[in-house]
């Protein structure tokens, strides 16, 4: 191993030490799970210090607290661990051209969910060494991972930039609709007018362009929408739109029988009906297993 290499092996695992101390809060703790002793842990916290030129972390008595650059750090050394093991277990797939390992999908809130999950269980029956981590959340974090390559390949909402993707069509048109509140004079309506979104306090999604979309459907400015709040996953406001605090936009293939609020109301028909998109990264080098899984879901969806 060379010079390089050496340095890099170091700094992998400094990076590892740090993220057990963040984990535990105790340098004490971190050194029991990490099986070294404390005042080596203690010196490599004081030299990945040093060669950050920040102060990572306070101590007070047996506290230990992440200062700004800590937490910083933390995430972006979460980041890195998980790539470099999601790598050499690609490495190792590749290596053995067996399809085993594991590919992460992201997927946001929308119907092509229920597609994703009949292409898994029909992958994993054919694949059993194969295992999958399926993230779930808004269209901007699940675009973030995917291009920061912590995702394989993902379930995308358009209106998507999708220059920098290779992607395979959905076959769900997505449609809009509101959670509304079963105490809701707009429970008892099968589909609501201007009228009713121009008189009601709303919740939307938080990304970017939605209250655009709302506005142009109701032929009024943004300023005449009465927008309370914002969220990225609708489960998050269930219990507001429950409580009456206002009726939340989301797609109508958006599943929340789990809560006690009623269905989507059919709602704003603007025209922009959206789909979905099967997307991954068309300049990053997949693992076979991650290979094999889009081509045999371009076969499923096809067929």
């Amino acid at each position: 191993m060379g010079s390089r290499d050496k340095e890099e092996s170091v700094e992998l695992r400094l990076l590892r030490y740090f993220s057990v101390i963040a984990q535990e809060g105790s340098i004490t703790a971190a050194a029991e799970r990490l099986q070294i002793t404390q005042p080596t842990l203690s010196r490599q916290l004081k030299s990945l210090e040093d060669e950050l030129g920040a102060k990572l972390v306070i101590r007070d008595q047996r506290q230990l607290t992440l200062t700004p650059a800590g937490r910083f750090l933390q995430n972006r050394a979460d980041e890195i661990l998980q790539l470099t093991h999601d790598t050499v277990t690609e490495f190792e797939s590749n290596q053995s051209r067996l399809f085993t390992g594991r590919i992460s999908i992201g997927a946001v809130e929308a119907m092509g969910s229920d597609t994703l999950a009949r292409v898994v269980e029909g992958f994993f029956r054919r694949h059993p060494l194969v295992s999958f981590n399926i993230i779930s959340g808004s269209s901007d974090i699940i675009i973030d991972q995917l291009d920061k390559g912590l995702l394989d390949m993902a379930i995308l909402l358009e209106p998507v930039n999708i220059g920098r993707y290779a992607s395979l069509p959905m076959p769900e048109v997505e449609n809009w609709g509101f959670q509304v509140s079963d105490r809701s004079p707009l429970a008892e309506k099968s589909a609501l007018t201007r009228a009713d979104i121009l008189s009601s306090p709303l919740l939307v999604p938080g990304r970017d362009g939605i209250p655009e979309m709302l506005a142009e459907w109701a032929q009024t400015p943004i300023h005449g929408l009465h927008i309370v709040g914002s969220f990225n996953l609708i489960f998050n406001v269930l219990s507001l739109v429950r409580d009456g605090m206002g009726a939340a936009l989301t797609l109508g293939g958006v599943n929340s029988q789990s809560q006690p609020v009623r269905n989507a109301v059919p709602g704003p028909r603007t025209g922009q009906d959206h789909s979905c998109l099967f997307a991954w990264r068309k300049e990053r080098m997949l693992s076979p297993a991650a290979e094999e899984f889009i081509e045999y879901f371009r076969s499923a969806v096809s067929g």
